[in-house]
């Protein structure tokens, strides 16, 4: 792991530029901000605060990051737009590194997601993590109709289809746009980036973050995934045949 007098790129070198979007984040914002303040590749950070109803938006720019707001919750999607947005005025033509707001000390571990974008060997690289503790457990529906509909579309096999952190170039973004909407658009960003022909690659990382349980709260989260993910996939085109019996995975 880079210590913090590991030498960092100016905004003139090549670097990326971290973009997190965050709601209701308060309590994990700030640790996460601190470990992505130890790896080297990331030139600066852009938070967006998605509707909060704490104090998000401070613990950002306490931590020194670029923020920005939106009044109401609009959506990942439109999040992680926003963050793109204000990184080309800024940062013109810099990689993003999206990075989810919960990841606290494990976020220092990202870098390995940068090196290949930077070195010019991939343009999307998706964040592959390790087995985490669960709540109660996921039931993996969601991520089977992902990597289902991404195989159809593209004919490439993912191990995480619905991972948040990944680095891509410009480039790749630009080609992407515009975003699946809500939960959608990590499905549509690797659709979108195969499509044209770019090189995606799944990278092992070594990241903790919040998992989802099986309350009543985490059921409609799945129920609002479930439907962003089947609207990115058939918006594509997807048909979304059903696999043979006893050849599912889960997440």
């Amino acid at each position: 792991m880079p210590g913090p007098s590991t030498p960092r790129p100016s905004p003139g070198e090549r670097g990326v530029v971290a973009v997190v979007p965050a709601k209701d984040e308060e309590q994990r914002l700030g640790a996460t901000l601190a470990a992505l303040s130890l790896v080297p590749q990331v030139t600066a950070v852009v938070v967006v605060d998605d509707g909060s109803t704490d104090t998000t938006a401070q613990a950002a720019r306490v931590a020194g990051a670029e923020v920005r707001v939106h009044p109401h919750n609009r959506g990942k999607a439109a999040a992680l737009q926003t963050g793109a947005d204000a990184a080309a005025a800024r940062h013109p033509g810099a990689p993003l590194l999206f990075v989810d707001a919960d990841l606290e000390a494990s976020a220092a571990s990202l870098g390995v997601l940068c090196d290949p974008v930077l070195a010019g060997e991939a343009d999307m690289t998706i964040a592959v993590l390790p087995p985490q503790e669960r709540a109660g457990g996921g039931f993996g529906f969601v991520v089977r109709l992902a990597r289902d509909g991404i195989r159809e579309l593209t004919g490439w096999e993912a191990v995480q289809p619905l991972s948040g952190m990944r680095c891509l170039s410009r480039r790749a973004f630009d080609g992407a746009t515009p975003l699946a909407p809500g939960w959608g658009v990590e499905v549509g960003l690797t659709v979108d980036v195969l499509r044209s022909r770019g090189r995606v690659l799944e990278v092992p990382c070594s990241l903790r973050h919040r998992v989802t349980g099986r309350d009543w709260r985490a059921q409609l989260h799945r129920a609002r995934q479930y439907r962003d993910v089947r609207r990115a996939l058939r918006r594509r085109g997807a048909r979304l045949r059903r696999r043979a019996p006893g050849s599912s995975s889960a997440r």
